[in-house]
């Protein structure tokens, strides 16, 4: 079993750069008329793939109206290791879904595990109620129910969708799946989608630490996030407190690192023409940053968490580092036939098995040389592509500024931001149209980065380390903030609701590195329910 585990920790911090890569190559492309909850969870039938896209075991979903079924399978990882996971339409990653910009849709949410879910749509604005985070926009679903969400695909790009219940531990067993939006105009010819992740390959161990993470008993959670009493939202049971003092999360037990849910020799190769304009959307759905190398070709950045770049450049052997939760798309020609390794660069013990041939198809050319310890450059955002005039800038008036300091070790176990751990914060309240500017420091031990997600909304990047951005405009819903940095950003309070504000290392989450945007006189349109088992981390 697959599981973000907590363990011990010696004096010294595991300083952690790994690398995984995971493909979406060919799709199976699935219609979906009208459906009614009766018809949740029954098998669709395939139609033809979708011109430009690879079939592979995970399928992918379009339409108006998706189902997705949150149920149990063995999920074989390599030629040595299976796991019981747990997915969205039996698969790991879970069935993509692919829709166009502009449209609405409506997804039902089956769950047939034993514990509750829900789904949580990464990077997505949408409306509150269906960011899908238990007790502060919905009730957990139970085990047996269904729950619909429906939004317009408003913004294009590369997105994702995962359980936010627990999530710790249901994303480490496999729920989750990449979420693309597509533009009404596309400019490549190949669509490649790459979910990166890490695993344990000892069950024992990973079933030994399993449920130590969460210490925090969210079930009273109240959904009146302004006048909140955390003092009643309930306190952990004298065990799980004795479990987690003293206790840090080791990353170096994740020992298989994946694209798409396999590894190594399991991963099937991308196959790309001769000429084709060739897109790698990356997404890293795990909690090790992964930095991604290209073989043989120069490419472009053309998105950053799915939104795109002014002008980007071409650039090559540069390494994309990219965070949990953090997507990177890249474009590039295919203009040298034969056989290229995407990988990943680093020294964990997981690192070898992140890589991905990109297959020329007709090509009988020699393999190409894998080198994951060489060391390259790494992508710089805060200079690269065209200079534009983004929407804020560092010097204009602000309504709200506000500083949030990170803060924590791993020996304690225990994060916060500004020196308080979710649930008992004030959080931050704002007022629909103002302007809000945020300055992040990572004032944790050295190696420890907290890459910071924003839900309901997305951010402009204006500086970093106190030295403005040049080039291109770079809006993000994740920023990954190491030790000793310190980023300023901005955003329009422009989608009234309940908003997280997390690190999406999601052990520092669970452990209490969790803000709340929240907007003056909002109520939400659900009532707690105290016996639904609401985790929001």
């Amino acid at each position: 079993m697959k599981l973000k585990l907590t363990l011990i920790l010696a004096a010294t911090l595991f300083i952690l750069t790994a690398c995984s890569s995971n493909q979406s190559g060919e799709m199976n492309s699935k219609e979906h008329g009208d459906m009614d909850q009766e018809n949740i969870g029954e098998e669709i039938e395939s139609e033809e793939p979708k011109e430009g896209f690879e079939t592979t075991s995970i399928e992918t979903l379009t339409g108006n109206e998706i189902n997705i079924v949150a149920k149990e399978v063995s999920h074989q990882i390599n030629n040595e290791v299976t796991i019981n996971a747990w997915t969205f339409n039996g698969s790991v990653p879970g069935s993509q879904i692919r829709v166009k910009e502009g449209e609405k849709v409506k997804i039902h949410l089956k769950n047939e595990l034993s514990d509750p879910v829900t789904i949580h749509w990464h990077g997505i604005p949408l409306p509150n109620e269906m960011d899908g985070i238990p007790g502060v926009t919905q009730n957990a679903v139970q085990p047996g129910e269904t729950f619909t969400y429906e939004f317009i695909a408003t913004h294009p790009g590369t997105y994702m969708y995962h359980t936010h219940q627990e999530a710790v531990n249901q994303m480490d067993k496999g729920l989750y799946g990449s979420f693309i939006v597509e533009p009404k105009e596309a400019t490549y010819d190949r669509d490649f989608t790459l979910m990166l992740d890490e695993w344990i390959s000892n069950s024992e161990d990973a079933e030994s630490m399993s449920g130590g993470m969460d210490g925090m008993d969210h079930s009273n959670m109240s959904s009146d996030m302004d006048g909140m009493d955390h003092n009643e939202m309930g306190s952990s049971d004298s065990e799980d407190q004795e479990h987690s003092e003293g206790m840090g999360h080791d990353m170096s037990i994740y020992d298989i690192f994946t694209i798409n849910g396999k590894s190594g020799d399991a991963i099937e190769p991308l196959k790309v023409k001769e000429g084709e304009t060739v897109r790698l959307r990356l997404a890293n759905v795990g909690y090790m940053s992964h930095n991604m190398h290209l073989h043989g070709h120069e490419f472009k950045v053309v998105a950053i968490d799915g939104q795109e770049l002014n002008e980007p450049e071409v650039i090559k052997d540069q390494l994309i580092s990219i965070a949990p939760g953090e997507r990177y798309d890249i474009e590039f020609t295919a203009n040298n036939p034969g056989e290229w390794y995407l990988e990943c660069h680093g020294d964990m013990e997981g690192t070898d098995g992140m890589k991905a041939l990109i297959q020329y198809e007709g090509n009988s050319e020699s393999i190409d040389q894998s080198d994951q310890s060489e060391s390259l450059p790494v992508f710089n955002f805060t200079n690269y592509g065209g200079s534009i005039a983004g929407e804020f800038t560092l010097d204009q008036q602000y309504d709200i500024e506000y500083s949030m300091d990170l803060n924590g070790n791993n020996m304690e176990n225990v994060w916060t931001i500004n020196d308080k751990s979710f649930p008992d914060i004030s959080g931050l309240s704002v007022k629909e149209g103002d302007l809000i500017k945020v300055k992040l420091t990572n004032n944790s031990p050295m190696g420890v980065d907290h890459p910071m997600h924003l839900h309901g909304h997305f951010f402009q990047v204006l500086s970093k380390n106190g030295k403005p951005l040049e080039g291109s405009p770079i809006i993000k819903d994740t920023l990954n903030v190491k030790s000793g940095e310190e980023y300023v950003v901005a955003f329009k309070a422009d989608n009234p609701g309940n908003w997280l504000f997390h690190c999406h290392d999601l052990h520092h989450a669970t452990a209490g590195m969790v803000d709340l945007i929240k907007y003056e006189g909002f109520q939400p349109n659900f009532t707690p329910d105290p016996n639904a088992n609401n985790k929001p981390e």
